[in-house]
């Protein structure tokens, strides 16, 4: 019994790290007063930049024995980033310089980055010439997937908080100065007085769209490392089109459940990563499995409905999010 709750823990912690990284990326995001629903997109795309940087690092190899660690992790890292980067400054050029809305600028992201991952991960199947509708990066993701040392001569302990890759640690980490950034420092206050009024703080001398640029694209760049890490390190290194599934609209959902904080983020992941997975631990039909699928949804739902009911403001989104701005209406 206790062997299978560890095994379930753990395996929650790596379904909720992509959700942690999309959420905090978002978080950041929303606290400028811009509501991407492009998310899922990002994701995909930030994950699809990271196969192909990886894709082309291993075809230049005479051998996998040929592989340097280094390059091995920074060059898919830096595609990633780069990619997810390009979506954000996307959705900013739309929504902040055009002023577009966006809502639908958000949905589009989504669906123009879920293409994006579908065709050029058909492209790179076809490239393999193999008939297994997906691409195994295994040499890169074997230094992704790289543990600690010591792990697994510390038995329970090891297995549940040192059994993960880089990346895993990565993400709570920024999660964390994400928490420390908005509460805690000058730039963390000017940007959420962007979001709670961009009219104030521009007359307070705060460059209002720069601010929701910076907020943006870094947001993105921290959202598509999710993708990098569900396919580098969850997924073997193994990428298959539509495999991603609805990771990115959970990291939305997530945002909600934690209150646009990034430290409760964190708890929140594994919360989440276990009731996406819990069907798997609870002998049911497969009809019922698929009440247990909508779990995650169930609770955000509950926490939105409890949350509009205290009222309390350190508990809401921000007041502009999802509003333009228009400076002439100053």
């Amino acid at each position: 019994m206790f062997s299978t709750v560890i095994a379930f823990l753990q395996r929650a912690i790596m379904q909720g790290i992509p959700l942690l990284f999309g959420s905090t990326g978002e978080i950041l995001t929303e606290k400028s007063g811009n509501l991407n629903l492009g998310i899922p997109g990002v994701m995909y795309i930030g994950g699809m930049s990271g196969v192909m940087g990886a894709f082309f690092y291993e075809n230049s190899l005479a051998s996998p024995e040929d592989a340097n660690g280094f390059l091995a992790v920074i060059i898919p890292l830096v595609c990633s980033l780069l990619g997810s980067l390009l979506a954000g400054l996307i959705y900013c050029f739309l929504t902040v310089t055009l002023r577009a809305n966006q809502n639908v600028t958000g949905l589009a992201l989504t669906t123009f980055g879920t293409g994006f991952g579908n065709f050029f991960g058909g492209s790179l199947i076809k490239i393999t010439g193999t008939d297994v509708p997906s691409v195994a990066l295994t040499t890169t993701s074997n230094y992704f997937r790289t543990t600690l040392p010591f792990a697994e001569s510390t038995g329970w302990f090891g297995k549940l908080f040192l059994s993960y890759g880089f990346l895993a640690y990565t993400a709570i980490i920024i999660a964390i100065l994400c928490s420390f950034f908005l509460n805690k420092t000058r730039g963390g206050l000017h940007l959420r007085a962007v979001g709670e009024n961009p009219a104030t703080a521009d007359a307070a001398g705060i460059n209002v769209n720069r601010t929701k640029y910076i907020a943006t694209c870094v947001g993105s760049m921290i959202a598509g490392l999710g993708g990098l890490y569900y396919v580098m390190d969850y997924a073997n290194g193994v990428w298959s089109n539509d495999g991603f599934g609805d990771r990115g609209w959970l990291a939305i959902a997530l945002v909600i459940f934690a209150v646009w904080k990034p430290n409760l983020s964190i708890l929140g992941s594994i919360v989440f990563g276990g009731l996406y997975i819990v069907f798997l631990y609870v002998p049911c039909e497969l009809r019922t499995q698929e009440l247990f699928k909508m779990l995650p949804y169930v609770v955000t739902i509950v926490v939105l409905v409890m949350v509009s009911i205290r009222k309390k403001k350190e508990n809401q989104g921000p007041a502009a999010l999802g509003l333009s701005y228009f400076r002439e209406e100053r």
